[in-house]
């Protein structure tokens, strides 16, 4: 006989409490705890059960090993079409790994899994949608310029409905669209809930680890960004992808937040056409602006986002201060970071910026968190205040002390010869990292530097 639990719950944080409580005492949220009501069933009546497993899902209880014991063969990874997503995955997907991609509503979560699935030829893919339905998806599907492989979909919610279909089928690849519309049997509280939500995903889990085939998820946001449901979920989890950018432009960042199975310093750019979304081999083109002639305040930077060198460009735009306090206005930079610049820049290089404007922007979308762009960014801002341009040709890569040194970055050579293949004719860099640094394998012209007046001397004079 079933047995009927009531507990109280965090939307939150997914903390359980056995009274309801004004304040969340994990995540000190108010008014986030509701009581949801728990049914504790036999396992044998819903969820995952293992075929090979013995009568009832039992299977026989695990023994220690000793580490040096145990065989270990590594699997060869599934590669896709999509070179971006291997990347960011570390390789390629991982046979019996369980992978969850988050982003805004409409950022195009759905129209990436679907790319996918239609594009692994040879595999055997189930698309389990419980948001739309089946002639939706084949409305997305036809838009997509992808080779039709063997795909399948079904719109269901129940995860017990789902694991019957998946027994028979045998899926190769399973994607679940979304986490948060799933309900199991063995849970009584809605769809969406925090005891559906682990309840699901430990499901998913079983399913994945015990078959070894992969399974993708997709979760929603809150409004501050984060994943919904419970934070225990991002821990169950072996990948957690976020997929970013901004609704009015074209183009997507896939940055990985979480990865048992390779780094977690990649990232996938792709840009979103009416065909679906095509990949950006090399972003560093379409994150300059071409120009027809050179203008004050723009700079080239080199930054790092993972192990990728990308090529930005910066912009400044210094004005007098018309209504008294003057603005600092900064997009995808710091403003305490743009502010300590400003700073130097006035203590150390003479410039009088206190009673300017300052307005600074990243071309392109992205957030810039690389002290490597410090450099770029003082160029701009004197360029703009001086009204002198800087050469289209030239580059920079170092960050700005306190004391206005120009101070040595990580993986130098990346950078120069990225900016050596887009066609730079110069770049300025730390003196610093000059040491062990064999240019003769250049053709771009390295300037190391030590001060700031030094750069300005170079480009402004």
């Amino acid at each position: 006989m079933a047995k009927f639990k009531t507990s109280y719950f965090c939307q939150n944080c997914g903390h359980q409490s056995a009274k309801w409580l004004g304040r969340c005492p994990a995540c000190g949220e108010w008014n986030t705890i509701v009581e949801e009501v728990v049914q504790k069933d036999e396992p044998e009546k819903g969820g995952w059960r293992n075929p090979s497993a013995g009568p009832g899902g039992t299977k026989v209880a695990a023994k220690p090993k000793a580490l040096h014991a145990i065989n270990y063969e590594e699997q060869p990874r599934i590669q896709t079409v999509d070179a971006e997503l291997n990347r960011v995955l570390g390789g390629g997907i991982v046979p019996g790994s369980l992978v969850l991609i988050g982003g805004e509503p409409g950022i195009g979560k759905s129209t990436l899994l679907l790319q996918i699935a239609l594009s692994l030829t040879g595999m055997r893919v189930l698309y389990v949608s419980g948001e739309e339905s089946e002639q939706q998806i084949k409305m997305r599907a036809e838009r997509l310029v992808v080779p039709q492989s063997d795909c399948h979909v079904m719109t269901e919610t129940s995860t017990q409905n789902i694991f019957r279909v998946v027994e028979h089928f045998e899926p190769e690849v399973l994607i679940i669209d979304s986490i948060q519309t799933m309900q199991s049997s063995l849970v009584e509280s809605g769809a969406g809930s925090v005891s559906q939500v682990r309840e699901c995903t430990t499901e998913l889990m079983k399913y994945a680890k015990e078959s070894g085939v992969p399974v993708f998820m997709i979760g929603h946001i809150t409004k501050e960004g984060s994943l919904a449901g419970p934070k225990v979920l991002e821990h169950m989890v072996d990948t957690v992808l976020t997929f970013e950018g901004d609704r009015h432009t074209t183009y997507r960042i896939l940055r990985t937040t979480k990865n048992r199975f390779g780094s977690t310093d990649e990232l996938g750019i792709y840009e979103m056409l009416g065909t679906g979304l095509r990949q950006v081999t090399n972003p560093s083109e379409i994150l300059i602006s071409q120009r027809d002639e050179a203008l004050s305040g723009v700079t080239i930077g080199s930054m790092l986002e993972g192990n990728r060198p990308l090529m930005i460009e910066t912009q400044a735009l210094v004005s007098i201060a018309t209504y008294g306090t003057p603005q600092r206005s900064s997009t995808g930079f710091d403003a305490k970071r743009l502010n300590m610049l400003l700073a130097v820049l006035e203590k150390r290089g003479g410039f009088r910026l206190g009673q300017q404007d300052v307005f600074l922007n990243i071309a392109g979308g992205l957030r810039v968190e690389d002290p490597a762009i410090d450099l770029a960014v003082c160029a701009a801002v004197v360029s703009s205040y001086e009204d002198i341009a800087i050469p289209p040709s030239v580059a920079f890569a170092a960050e700005v002390g306190l004391g206005g040194e120009v101070r040595a970055v990580s993986r130098i050579e990346s950078r120069i010869a990225e900016a050596e293949k887009l066609g730079f004719k110069q770049i300025f860099i730390s003196k610093f990292n000059m040491k062990g640094l064999d240019t003769r394998g250049f053709t771009i012209n390295v300037k190391p530097v030590s001060r700031l007046d030094e750069v300005f001397q170079g480009v402004l004079m």
